[in-house]
């Protein structure tokens, strides 16, 4: 057996809706993509009941339905989908150069070009009634999920600009929001605080924690704590959602690429560029704005177009200097 690494014209890292996409994009290119899945396969939308605002799904969509939907269409095209783990890369940071990737701690493999899909993964209490629930009326997404819940009363955990957003996205649509705030003031804007002050179905609770969620199929109530006066309350709610912010699954690649504060990629201008030639970056993974799988779809797009314009300049590149090579040869 040969102990030469599998060369990869182009490796895609993590699944969901970008690399999914860029599964699509980049296979239709010939670009002959493989992707490797990582723990969580589908990504996020996997743990969500149904997707109804996806374009193309007038009666909406189960979220791992949709997923399976997605790796289909990649694989007709020619995408070779693999279950597995990127656990280390190793790139070049020379224009042209192969990009090295570790599988699962054991296999390494070589790839002309990189496109990063592996997501952010959001956070969450660590109750075990939240994970129970997870689906069932948990959601970490109100803009996502907050729909569902038209007219009902709903609670979300957080107190940042995110919790504050959706916050008042979910008063808008829902009879009553509570909102708790683990301290006694909040991190959010100024302006993002006034407009959770000022909105009359909006009650914030301060110095309040998440005690349980109760309910056994579905969220049916939430018991709260006053961590001052260990005071506890129930009320009925539908809906508990969670916003105390996201980690973008970004470990790995922390010794090569320009990251932001908190972990997010940063890529060049309105592009999927990263700092480093040939290294690509799509969705949640260089999205903390936005964080839907329409948007992260388009970045996947966005990601394949730009690795086969790379791959194409490389190309050009090298038959100009072969022209010239054997121009002066000749002479």
């Amino acid at each position: 057996m040969s102990d030469t690494p599998e060369r990869i014209k182009c490796l895609i890292i993590g699944s969901g809706p970008a690399g999914y996409t860029a599964a699509i994009y980049a296979s239709r290119a010939d670009m002959k993509p493989v992707m490797y899945t990582g723990m969580e396969p589908g990504g996020q939308l996997t743990t969500t009941t149904e997707v109804d605002n996806f374009p193309g799904y007038p009666e909406g969509i189960d979220g791992p339905q949709m997923m399976v939907d997605l790796q289909k269409q990649a694989e007709r095209f020619g995408t070779d989908v693999r279950i597995g783990m990127v656990t280390e890369v190793e790139f070049s940071k020379k224009a042209g150069g192969i990009h090295k990737a570790c599988i699962d701690n054991s296999t390494w493999v070589e790839a002309e070009t990189v496109i990063i899909s592996t997501g952010a993964t959001a956070k969450y209490l660590g109750l075990p009634s939240e994970q129970k629930l997870r689906g069932g009326g948990v959601s970490a997404c109100a803009v996502c999920d907050g729909f569902f819940y038209k007219g009902q009363d709903v609670a979300i955990v957080g107190g940042g600009d995110t919790a504050a957003e959706e916050a008042t996205y979910l008063a808008n649509i829902c009879n009553k929001v509570t909102m708790l705030v683990r301290k006694d003031y909040m991190k959010a804007s100024k302006a993002m605080q006034h407009r959770v002050e000022t909105t009359e179905n909006i009650e914030l609770r301060y110095n309040t924690e998440v005690d349980e969620i109760l309910g056994d199929q579905v969220v049916e109530g939430l018991r709260m704590v006053n961590n001052q006066t260990g005071e506890k309350e129930e009320i009925k709610i539908t809906g508990f959602f969670v916003a105390i912010g996201h980690k973008p699954n970004t470990d790995i690649f922390k010794d090569w690429l320009d990251m932001d504060e908190t972990g997010y990629i940063v890529t060049k201008s309105k592009t999927t560029k990263t700092n480093i030639p040939g290294v690509f970056a799509s969705g949640d993974v260089q999205d903390k704005v936005y964080r839907q799988a329409i948007t992260a779809a388009g970045t996947g797009c966005m990601a394949a177009l730009d690795a086969e314009r790379y791959l194409a300049e490389i190309e050009t590149e090298e038959d100009i200097e072969n022209a010239q090579t054997k121009k002066e040869a000749v002479q």
